[in-house]
């Protein structure tokens, strides 16, 4: 098992956190905080996500694409916005939890 991480630095790249926004996440062995560079590399908030694009953006897809997909008329345009469709969702979670994970340093 490792070691608590020191509160002055990274849990995971040991960077000081001294001035920079830290992140703090719940794990096995308690909480830990990490940097933003790690904190969005974070594996549980990329999986989950992952999972909230791929329903979020398929039920977008369906509603604002349905008609031409299920028409059989696939365009260039849909090579862009049917990507982008699932890549909102993903970064508005990832955002979303990024920010109820950061950690107030005020003292």
């Amino acid at each position: 098992m490792s070691q608590p991480a020191n509160v002055g630095s990274c849990a995971r790249c040991g960077q000081a956190l001294g001035g920079r926004a830290v992140f703090g996440f719940q794990t096995p062995s308690g909480l830990t905080r990490t940097c933003l560079p790690c904190a969005v590399r974070d594996a549980p908030t990329l999986r989950r996500s992952g999972l909230i694009a791929l329903a979020v953006g398929t039920l977008l897809t369906a509603i604002n694409q349905g008609d031409v997909l299920f028409a059989g008329h696939w365009t260039a345009v849909l090579l862009w916005k049917i990507p982008l469709t699932y890549a909102m969702p993903f970064g508005v979670a990832t955002w979303g939890a990024l920010g109820n994970s950061r950690v107030s340093t005020r003292t």
